[in-house]
């Protein structure tokens, strides 16, 4: 059954500023932005025998729905023993911090986090609604695959995207040989290129004194694409940053998290250093800490004097843009109807459609777990940090 949505008459960024106005969207795509027009919509769908759901956003500002590159879906793995391993990601958790993406990795443990299980995870997702994507790989090389290499994940599994993420300058992670590094990415590269897919290889850089060294050695040895890299945790120091910063004037995206909070200052500082925000997107590495953070810290930059439309790339656009998703990000004609309204002044989520769908309304989340449906159970879990 076709399905069409009016998210009407909010302040709307596309990221850029479009001034009052209304998304329509049918049987999940952006149709028309700008002015509409509510009676003659109604009027003309009606002819058709299409119903229509109206999200009045009258008061809001209506963005796209947000992209997270970076999270453990499964929880983290938990490096204080067994015990401090985190639950899934549920997502609801992901609907009422107005993401409508995400893309899920495993890090340290890839023992009793799966690759198989990761998969699950993701296609739960989407039956949930969401958009949700996977990486192939974990912190070591060589990699943990599904079928046997990445090139063949990538080629044969729709939601693997890319590679990772994979460690480099952390003690948690042998250091990997230069040369395999770049075979690593070179096979995310070619598999990208064969299934009309990003192809990165997402490359989580610890707190070692090497920072991005292994990466520069890569693409200065190995004739290696510096857009197939891309470098997340960036933010640790003011050095890594500057790093991260210079990097971007080859080529590739760099990605800060926002596990500590403190992304206003992470952004002067990469600005200062000559950073290139058209390459820099921002995830929340979320399995121990909330996806909440991306949409609050997103808050605190336009709360500490960064422009609105400056910011939101970070999350919309400019994440689009490296994973290779021309449909999401944005809030135009033939994109994937993704559209979160925010609260005018705190900037929290009110309302979210995702591929067309009203997952989300006046900060009431809609959805729910599907499992919930066949248990008794009462699950209600509250962590105890800010």
């Amino acid at each position: 059954m076709v399905r069409a949505t009016l998210i009407y008459d909010g302040d709307l960024y596309t990221p850029q500023p479009l001034g009052r106005g209304s998304v329509l969207a049918v049987d999940g795509m952006i149709v028309a932005t700008g002015t509409i027009a509510r009676g003659e919509v109604e009027d003309a769908l009606g002819v058709l025998g299409i119903e229509l759901q109206v999200v009045d956003a009258r008061g809001c500002i209506v963005v796209p729905g947000l992209i997270d590159p970076h999270e453990h879906l499964l929880g983290s793995s938990g490096e204080e023993g067994f015990s401090s391993r985190s639950p899934e990601i549920f997502c609801t958790e992901l609907i009422a911090s107005g993401i409508t993406t995400v893309v899920g990795t495993l890090g340290t443990d890839t023992s009793m986090r799966t690759m198989a299980e990761l998969l699950a995870k993701v296609k739960a997702l989407e039956e949930e609604g969401l958009s949700a994507y996977m990486y192939s790989g974990g912190y070591t090389l060589p990699p943990v695959t599904v079928m046997g290499s990445l090139r063949n994940d990538l080629l044969f599994i729709d939601r693997v995207i890319g590679a990772g993420e994979i460690a480099v300058s952390d003690r948690r992670a042998v250091q990997p040989m230069i040369h395999e590094l770049a075979a690593a990415i070179t096979e995310a590269y070619v598999g990208g290129l064969l299934s009309r897919k990003a192809g990165v290889t997402h490359i989580h850089v610890g707190e070692g004194a090497a920072r991005l060294a292994p990466v520069r050695a890569v693409l200065d040895d190995f004739d290696v694409d510096p857009a197939a890299v891309y470098p997340t945790h960036v933010a640790r120091t003011r050095e890594l940053l500057s790093e991260a910063a210079a990097l971007t004037h080859r080529g590739a995206f760099v990605d800060i998290d926002t596990t500590d909070r403190e992304l206003p200052s992470a952004l002067d500082r990469y600005v200062q250093d000559h950073g290139e925000l058209g390459r820099l997107t921002v995830s929340t590495d979320a399995g121990s800490t909330s996806p909440g953070t991306l949409i609050q810290e997103l808050a605190d930059c336009v709360h500490e004097g960064w422009s609105l439309e400056s910011i939101l790339p970070l999350a919309t656009a400019n994440t689009a843009r490296v994973l290779k998703l021309p449909a999401k990000g944005r809030l135009e004609r033939g994109c994937d109807a993704d559209v979160l309204a925010l609260s005018g002044g705190a900037l929290e989520p009110v309302h979210l459609v995702a591929r067309g769908a009203v997952l989300m309304e006046h900060g009431n989340v809609n959805a729910r777990p599907t499992f919930l449906k066949q248990t008794n159970r009462l699950v209600m879990l509250s962590g105890e940090k800010d």
